[in-house]
C-alpha cells in the first residue's frame, strides 16, 4: 500500500530559487572527444567537500562556506583545477586530458588493478580492525536520538508553479529550497521530527528506542507516509558486507567482496576534526548491478570510517527511484572508539530517471549524542509496546521543542511548518490529499464514512455471470478503536443480491484486545486456499475474476456467521480464539455438494450446516504496522510468519452435521540471498480426524485464472485434488535481475529471472470417499503432484509473466502440463 501512496503522489505532482548556500556549482566533466566521464572526483580546493560525477558525468556541489577553486580528477587522466569567478556556477562544461605520462595518473588508468593498489591495502585493514569499532564494542549502550523525515516534491520551475493543479495555493512556492546533493529546486509537502532515548544489548541482541517527542506537520493520513520513508530508510551497518534498500541487496563498498565489485583509489590523505584520514574514492566495474558510487575517509590508526558519501549508480535495476544518497559521520566519542553521529538518507523517486524528470523527495537525517555504556537492564525491559500511544508525545510546546533539536531549524525550516499549517485550511489541498488516499487506500472519505474499496467493483463467473459490487466502512483516523464495515453484490446471471458485513472493537489497546463478529451471504469458490481465513469479509479472486481461463462454475453459495476475538501480548505474536456457524450448498445446477447420510449409501443430502471453535496462534517476528487502530496496515518489507491453526467442528448444535478436528500449520520464510536476490520457502501442513463431505474437505488450491496467485497450484483445476490431509511444500527464487544485467542486448530493460517449484502429497480416508455422493471423482495427490516455474519480472516495470509447467500426473486427462500466468504491481 505504502508503494502505491508513493506513486500516486508521483502522478499528481509530475503532470501538475531561494539561495542559501555560499558556493554552488553543477556541470558535466568530458573527455576530449566529449564523452562524459563517469566517476570523476570533484571537490573544494583545500576542503573535504567532494562529490563524485554520475554515469552521465553530471555533478551537482556546494557548501555554506565560500571557495574560489574546484579541482576535478579521474585515474587515468591529468587533474584539472577551475576557478570559480562567483559563488554561483552552473551548467559548467569541463574537459580532462588523458595524462601524458604516468606521474600524471592519479593512481592508476582505467579500471583499478586488483593488485599492487594502495587503497586496496588500506581496505584490509579495515576488514581487520571492523569489529574494533561501533556499538558492538560494549555490552550495553543508551544514547539520544533525533530524527527528521521530510517529503519534498522536485524540480519546482515557472511551469509547474502555475500548473492549474495548485491554483489557490500559490503562497506554497514562497518556500522552494535547493538541494545539496542534487542543486535541485524543491517543496516541502511533509515534515516529521522525533525524539528518542534508544537502548541497547549486544548480548541479548535487542534495541529499544522509547520516543519522547513526536511533531508532524503536512498531508493528513501522514502516518502513512511517514512509516513508509522509515521503512525504506532502515538502519543498517556500513561494515556489512551487504546493506538492505528498497528490499534489495546492494553491495557495501566496504564489504569483503567489494574488490569484484568496485573500483579503488587511494585519492589523497587530511585532516578531518583533528583526525588523520586517508580519502579513498570508488565507484562500479561493472553497470546494472546494485552498487554504489562515492568516497569516504579512513583514519590513519584505527582504520575506523570517520565520513563516507555514497549514492546508487542510476544504471542500478531498481524502480521508480532515480537517486539514492547517503552519507554518515563518525566521532570519537569513547576514548578511541569511533561511533555514527550523523545518518542522512535521501532518495529521489520518479516515474523515469531523466535528468529533468519530476518527483519527489523522501530525505531522513538521524543525529545521535550522549552515549553512556555497560549500565545492564532487566530483560524485561527490552520488551516492545504492542500497541501503545502516548498522547503526550504528540503535543509538546514550540518552546520545548527550541530545547531539545539536536540542531535548530533554520529560519526557512520554520518558514515550511508555517506553510503547512495553513496549507491544510486550503480546500484545494484537501481535494489533492484526498485524491492521493484514494489511489493509496482504495476508499472514497465522506467524513468519516469510507465507500469502498473501489477495485473490487466489478467481477464475473459463470454462476452469477457480471457482478457488480458496492461498500462502506467507518474510518475516524489511524487511532480507531472500533470499525463497521459491509457490502452487497449483484449479479446479473442469477438474479441475486449478496452482502456482508462485520465490526470489530478493540476493548485494550494495550495488549490489542479485539471482539469481532458478522455475517457474510454469498457465492464462493471454496478450496482457493489451504489455510483457513477468519476474516468473515473475505473473498477470493477465483470466484471474481473478470477474466478466467476455464470454467469457474464449481461455486458454492455460502451463509456465513462469526464470533471472535484476538489478543496481541507480546508484539507480533497473536492469539484468535472464534466460533462460526456455516450453512453450505452448490450455487450452480452443474455442480454438487451431496453426501450420503446412511450406511446403505440411499439418502444424500446437498447442504452442510455447521458449527466450528477454532483457536490459532501466529508468530510474525520483524513484521511492522502501521497506526494504533483496531485495522493496521502492514509495512511493506519481507518478514516470516508461522501459524497454527486447530478447528473443532460439533454435530447438533444448532442442528450442526458433522464432528470433527482439524488442525493446520503454515510457515513462511523470506531469505535474502546478497546480490543473488531473494528466496521464500513456504511449508503447509494439515490433517482432519473425522469423516466429512465435500464442502469440509481440504481442496488442494487449482488456479484457472490468468494471474499468478502464490498460494495455489497453477496447472490445477478447481477440485482436481482433494484431500483430508495434506502437506505442501515450495521455493521461488528472484535473482533481482543478477544475470539477465551481464547480458548486453537485455541489460537496459532490467528484467528481472524469477524461478520456482512447487509440491503436494495428500490422502483421502476411506470413510470420507464412501459418504461422497457428489458426483465428483475422489483423487489425492498421493504419489505427489509437482510443477515448476520460470518467470520475467519488471517488464514495464509493472509486469511479470510466470512460465509453468508440471512435473507428475502427466496423463491425468483434460489437464494442463503448461500455463502462462500474469501479474501486475509496482515493483522496486
Amino acid at each position: 500500500m505504502k508503494k502505491i501512496l508513493v506513486f500516486s503522489l508521483l502522478f499528481l505532482f509530475t503532470f501538475a530559487n531561494n539561495i542559501f548556500a555560499q558556493t554552488k556549482v553543477s556541470g558535466i566533466v568530458i573527455d576530449k572527444s566529449g564523452q562524459p566521464i563517469p566517476f570523476a572526483n570533484v571537490v573544494f580546493k583545500d576542503s573535504n567537500a567532494g562529490i563524485v560525477t554520475n554515469e552521465d558525468g553530471r555533478f551537482y556541489i556546494e557548501s555554506k562556506k565560500t571557495y574560489t577553486t574546484i579541482v576535478v580528477s579521474s585515474v587515468g587522466f591529468s587533474e584539472k583545477e577551475i576557478t570559480l569567478d562567483k559563488p554561483v556556477n552552473y551548467n559548467f562544461r569541463i574537459q580532462l586530458n588523458e595524462a601524458e605520462s604516468l606521474k600524471e595518473v592519479v593512481i592508476f588508468s582505467g579500471k583499478t588493478s586488483k593488485k599492487n593498489n594502495p587503497a586496496l591495502d588500506i581496505l584490509r585493514k579495515i576488514w581487520e580492525h571492523k569489529r574494533k569499532n561501533g556499538l558492538n564494542l560494549f555490552a550495553q549502550y543508551q544514547m539520544e536520538k533525533y530524527e527528521k523525515v521530510e517529503f519534498d516534491m522536485n524540480t519546482i520551475d515557472s511551469a509547474f508553479m502555475k500548473s492549474k493543479l495548485f491554483k489557490g495555493m500559490e503562497f506554497i512556492f514562497d518556500q522552494v529550497d535547493t538541494s545539496r546533493i542534487t542543486g535541485k529546486t524543491y517543496l516541502p509537502i511533509f515534515i516529521n521530527e522525533s525524539l528518542y532515548d534508544v537502548y541497547g544489548d549486544t548480548k541479548l541482541k535487542k534495541v529499544k528506542e522509547k520516543m519522547k517527542a513526536n511533531k508532524t506537520s503536512g498531508f493528513e493520513g501522514n502516518q502513512q507516509i511517514l512509516t513508509f520513508v522509515k521503512d525504506l530508510y532502515s538502519d543498517y551497518n556500513i561494515y556489512e558486507n551487504h546493506l538492505t534498500f528498497f528490499d534489495k541487496s546492494f553491495t557495501s563498498p566496504l564489504s569483503t567482496t567489494g574488490i569484484d565489485v568496485y573500483n579503488y583509489v587511494l585519492r589523497d590523505s587530511s585532516f578531518v576534526d583533528k583526525k588523520w584520514c586517508y580519502h579513498i574514492v570508488f565507484y562500479p566495474r561493472r553497470k546494472n548491478e546494485l552498487t554504489f558510487k562515492g568516497d569516504f575517509y579512513v583514519n590513519d590508526s584505527t582504520f575506523a570510517i570517520k565520513k563516507i558519501n555514497m549514492a546508487v549508480t542510476k544504471s542500478a535495476n531498481i524502480n521508480w527511484v532515480k537517486d539514492i544518497y547517503l552519507e554518515q559521520e563518525f566521532d570519537v566519542v569513547n576514548d578511541s572508539v569511533f561511533l555514527l553521529t550523523r545518518d542522512y538518507m535521501m532518495s529521489d523517486f520518479a516515474l523515469n530517471k531523466k535528468e529533468k524528470s519530476k518527483g519527489l523527495y523522501g530525505k531522513r537525517s538521524s543525529f545521535y549524542r550522549n552515549h553512556e555504556f555497560n549500565k545492564e537492564k532487566p530483560v524485561a525491559f527490552y520488551k516492545e509496546e504492542v500497541n501503545y500511544m502516548d498522547k503526550a508525545v504528540y503535543d509538546k510546546s514550540d518552546e520545548f521543542w527550541n530545547e531539545n533539536r539536536f540542531e535548530n531549524l533554520s529560519k526557512d525550516e520554520l518558514g515550511v511548518y508555517k506553510m503547512l499549517d495553513t496549507l491544510k485550511s486550503v480546500k484545494k489541498f484537501k481535494e489533492i490529499s484526498s485524491s492521493v488516499m484514494v489511489l493509496a487506500s482504495g476508499y472514497i472519505q465522506f467524513n468519516h464514512i469510507d465507500y469502498g474499496p473501489v477495485f473490487s467493483t466489478f467481477g464475473y463467473n459463470e454462476v452469477e455471470g457480471l457482478r457488480l459490487r458496492t461498500g462502506a466502512r467507518t474510518y475516524f483516523g489511524t487511532a480507531d478503536t472500533w470499525r463497521l464495515q459491509g457490502y452487497t453484490a449483484y449479479g446479473f446471471k442469477d438474479d441475486k443480491f449478496k452482502y456482508g458485513f462485520s465490526g470489530k472493537w478493540m476493548v485494550d489497546k494495550k495488549n490489542r484486545l479485539i471482539l469481532s463478529g458478522g455475517n457474510r451471504r454469498d457465492v464462493e469458490q471454496i478450496g482457493s486456499s489451504l489455510t483457513a481465513s477468519t476474516d468473515v469479509l473475505g473473498r477470493s479472486n477465483a470466484s471474481s475474476t473478470i477474466f478466467a481461463s476455464g470454467n469457474n462454475g464449481k461455486l458454492t453459495t455460502i451463509n456465513l456467521s462469526t464470533f471472535g476475538l484476538e489478543i496481541e501480548p507480546v508484539k507480533n505474536l497473536t492469539f484468535q480464539a472464534g466460533f462460526s456457524y456455516r450453512t453450505l450448498e452448490s450455487a450452480s445446477p452443474t455442480f454438487s455438494l451431496d453426501y450420503y447420510t446412511d450406511a446403505a449409501k440411499t439418502i444424500t443430502k446437498s447442504d452442510v450446516k455447521q458449527s466450528e471453535f477454532n483457536i490459532q496462534v501466529g508468530f510474525t517476528p520483524q513484521r511492522k504496522t502501521i497506526g494504533f487502530a483496531v485495522e493496521r496496515d502492514i509495512v511493506d518489507s519481507p518478514y516470516s510468519a508461522v501459524s497454527v491453526n486447530y478447528r473443532h467442528g460439533f454435530k447438533g448444535l444448532l442442528n450442526s452435521d458433522f464432528k470433527y478436528e482439524k488442525i493446520q500449520l503454515y510457515y513462511k520464510q523470506p531469505i535474502i540471498i546478497g546480490p543473488l536476490g531473494r528466496s521464500n520457502i513456504i511449508l503447509e501442513v494439515g490433517k482432519t480426524f473425522g469423516t466429512i463431505p465435500l464442502g469440509l474437505m481440504s481442496v488442494i488450491p487449482g488456479n484457472q485464472t490468468f494471474f499468478s496467485n502464490e498460494s495455489t497450484f497453477n496447472n490445477l483445476n478447481y477440485y482436481e485434488f482433494i484431500s483430508d490431509q495434506y502437506t505442501t511444500l515450495q521455493w521461488n527464487h528472484n535473482f533481482q535481475g543478477r544475470f539477465f544485467s551481464r547480458i548486453p542486448f537485455m541489460r537496459k530493460l532490467n528484467w528481472r529471472e524469477i524461478i520456482g517449484v512447487k509440491g503436494v502429497y495428500g490422502t483421502i480416508s476411506d470413510a470420507n470417499r464412501a459418504i461422497n455422493a457428489s458426483g465428483l471423482k475422489y483423487s489425492a495427490p498421493d504419489k505427489v503432484y509437482w510443477e515448476y516455474q520460470a518467470g520475467i519480472g519488471n517488464i514495464f516495470k509493472f509486469l511479470r509473466i510466470d512460465f509453468a509447467w508440471r512435473g507428475s500426473y502427466l496423463n491425468t486427462p483434460d489437464t494442463n502440463r503448461f500455463s502462462v500466468k500474469g501479474s501486475f504491481g509496482f515493483y522496486f
